[in-house]
């Protein structure tokens, strides 16, 4: 009897300790997905405060600088005290604007998608045919000449091709330099512009046109910070009649209060994936499969971003720098931030941290050649632009894995 009694306890003791081992395992596998998931919500909240916010409020601020520089410069062109020192000036405020739209790429996704302004401020190429056309259209340039009513003539009546950043970019730029007073005394030569087109004229629709990109890039700041933007802008919004919430919400909103109701976000891996998925490997693969791709195949050799100010390479980089400013929680950080998502991956998947920083490193170091040599309008094809295509494409697969990774916490 007490054989069978000390074989019973034994097996009694041994089925204890299994399923206190199980139940061990499955608190740790609780804790480490509660860890995560709670890494993610501060990680969101810190990207939202510290990239979005700062990057859209940066470039609501040149684009209303541009616009001012460019209504003071119409007007001391008609009075002739315009200087090339103003025309520098200019030039420089649209490259500073430039390069904060360019640096927001990696979160195109929400308001920039959902209200069309990506298309609205960035298409290219330019129409400069029907730029010509417009310009010779005295009608149509008296329109544009009318205050806060020739900016709304600009934003409704001109289309896309000769909207935003890439219209302003002609008027400023001539292969790769800065415009010169004297061209702009000068009627237009482009082989476009077959009827006499005054440097007046095409600052009359240069201005238009910075304000329109003006008033959509406040629409973009206030769309994510909602009350936290200026006061000015959100009254510029308000007046153009704008839409600036989706559903209930700003956009910051939504990623800040996921899992609640209202947000678009029911958990906040999901938010991580965005960022990841929606947001960097996105702009990854267009860079290097669009922007690059196209000209560099001849699929579409005209297919060239800022050809007049020669920065197409620039603008590859500042995209692939809105990737890694997503990725390390801050702008333009040395190292990641404490709540980012290369720490959380660092913390919970070291190998898939440092195989992403490092593709990460290699697509920067890839353009930076770029940088180096002729502009990308002149030499698409050149062996430097494949060996960038590669290394974005490869970080590209990276942010793949990662947002992978992340669709699996539970």
């Amino acid at each position: 009897m007490r054989k069978y009694f000390l074989m019973a306890a034994c097996l009694l003791t041994g089925t204890m300790s299994l399923v206190s081992c199980s139940d061990d395992d499955d608190d740790k596998k609780e804790s480490k997905a509660s860890a995560e998931v709670e890494a993610i919500q501060g990680l969101s909240e810190k990207y939202v405060e510290d990239v979005v916010y700062v990057t859209y409020t940066n470039l609501a601020n040149q684009a209303s600088s541009l616009y001012d520089q460019l209504e003071s410069a119409k007007s001391k062109f008609r009075s002739g005290t315009l200087t090339q020192g103003d025309i520098d000036n200019i030039c420089s405020t649209f490259l500073s604007a430039r390069s904060f739209w360019e640096a927001s790429e990696a979160f195109l996704y929400g308001p920039a998608t959902t209200f069309g302004i990506d298309p609205h401020i960035d298409t290219w190429p330019l129409d400069l045919d029907a730029l010509a056309l417009s310009l010779s259209n005295s009608a149509q340039v008296a329109m544009l000449d009318n205050g806060d009513e020739g900016i709304a003539y600009a934003g409704a009546k001109l289309g896309q091709e000769l909207l935003g950043f890439h219209g302003i970019e002609f008027i400023l730029f001539r292969d790769g330099k800065n415009r010169t007073l004297a061209s702009l005394k000068a009627n237009e030569t482009d082989p476009a512009f077959k009827s006499n087109v005054t440097g007046e004229q095409e600052l009359v629709y240069a201005t238009a046109v910075a304000g329109d990109l003006r008033d959509k890039c406040f629409q973009l700041e206030v769309a994510w910070r909602g009350e936290s933007a200026a006061k000015a802008h959100r009254d510029r919004v308000e007046e153009c009649e704008f839409e600036t919430q989706i559903g209930s919400l700003y956009y910051g909103d939504h990623i800040r209060k996921a899992t609640q109701s209202g947000s678009i976000y029911n958990s906040w891996q999901e938010v991580l994936v965005a960022i990841l998925d929606a947001g960097c490997s996105n702009i990854a693969n267009e860079v290097a499969n669009t922007k690059m791709g196209l000209a560099y195949t001849g699929e579409d050799p005209n297919y060239i971003e800022s050809p007049y100010s020669k920065k197409s390479f620039i603008d590859f980089y500042d995209n692939v720098m809105s990737i890694k400013n997503s990725l390390y929680g801050g702008v333009n950080l040395s190292t990641p931030a404490e709540k980012s998502a290369m720490s959380l991956l660092r913390s919970h998947n070291s190998a898939l941290a440092s195989s992403l920083d490092a593709a990460l490193a290699n697509a920067l170091k890839a353009l930076q050649d770029c940088l180096q040599g002729s502009a990308f309008v002149d030499d698409p094809r050149a062996a430097k632009v494949k060996t960038a295509m590669d290394a974005i494409n490869d970080l590209d697969e990276q942010l793949k894995v990662g947002s992978d990774w992340a669709s699996k916490i539970k």
